[in-house]
């Protein structure tokens, strides 16, 4: 009986992953997100065995090649395969989004159930800083967090990290102010479950659907704000292959060298849209107006 209990829950968590993945396949754009973005995902995983030539060496003989069988994407200024650092600047970007979102989540998450269920001074206290970092745009702070942390790749994503706490602070704090007034953690309280226990099983478990909604939506939005940075010589450094310091680069040699700047831009405009687009499948997936 008590595996029968135990079956049960774990086939409902099995069934439901299912019914969820052929919500977002029923959509072709959110499906198309999806495929794109297991693709870029592939990518990032085997880009050694994937790219063609190293993407840090350099061959002065192969200075500024355009497009050819030898180099599908051509060589930049110091004769490096583009295609090879671009698929090389899917890892950077990748793990680098992946950070930004996951400090973020992780601290903003911390500070909004700490202000929604003890809530009082401590509440208004967190709340206030939290309005203090909303109150910049947020690229313009995340340029001068990393000008004052240095120039790297590291230091933008802590950067950025930094900046985009407060919207899973507030996003996580108007649940938990919902959730703590719910029947079940009433219930909770009156039985002698500590914060600790209610914050963990009750209320964070309930913030789960947003959150993945947030994170899903937010990641190009990281993408796009780290090739920014690097853009403008924030964020990675050369010979790093990222693609935002590719397009920097590039764009010196842009009249006459089109492919420098075009394929790395590409691969920011393609990996951008699938993680939007899945993420808009995921958010109609996962909203309770959204067919079973």
């Amino acid at each position: 009986m008590a595996d029968d209990a135990t079956a049960q829950p774990q086939a409902r968590r099995r069934s439901h992953g299912r019914s969820l993945v052929h919500r977002i396949l029923a959509n072709p754009l959110s499906a198309i997100g999806l495929l794109l973005v297991v693709l870029a995902i592939l990518v990032a995983l085997f880009a050694p065995q994937i790219a063609p030539l190293d993407p840090i060496a350099m061959a002065p003989q192969n200075r500024l090649l355009p497009p050819s069988s030898a180099h599908w994407f051509g060589t930049d200024d110091n004769g490096r395969d583009i295609l090879s650092r671009v698929i090389f600047g899917t890892r950077y970007s990748l793990v680098a989004a992946f950070g930004i979102l996951a400090l973020a989540s992780l601290t903003g998450t911390i500070i909004g159930l700490a202000a929604g269920l003890i809530g009082g001074w401590l509440d208004e206290l967190l709340m206030r800083i939290t309005d203090m970092f909303l109150a910049f745009p947020a690229l313009v702070l995340a340029m001068a967090l990393t000008a004052a942390l240095g120039p790297s790749l590291f230091n933008a994503v802590v950067a950025t990290a930094l900046v985009w706490w407060p919207w899973y602070a507030r996003l996580v704090r108007g649940q938990a102010l919902h959730l703590k007034h719910e029947a079940y953690v009433e219930a909770a309280v009156i039985a002698g479950a500590s914060r600790l226990r209610i914050a963990w099983h009750h209320i964070l478990r309930n913030c789960l659907t947003p959150l993945i909604v947030q994170v899903s939506l937010d990641m190009g939005y990281a993408i796009l704000t780290l090739a920014g940075l690097s853009f403008v010589g924030l964020g990675a450094q050369p010979p790093t292959p990222e693609w935002g310091s590719m397009v920097s680069v590039g764009r010196d040699y842009f009249l006459d060298n089109w492919w420098m700047v075009t394929f790395p831009g590409l691969a920011i405009f393609a990996t951008v849209m699938a993680f939007n687009l899945l993420g808009d499948g995921i958010q109609e997936a996962l909203s309770p107006r959204a067919p079973h």
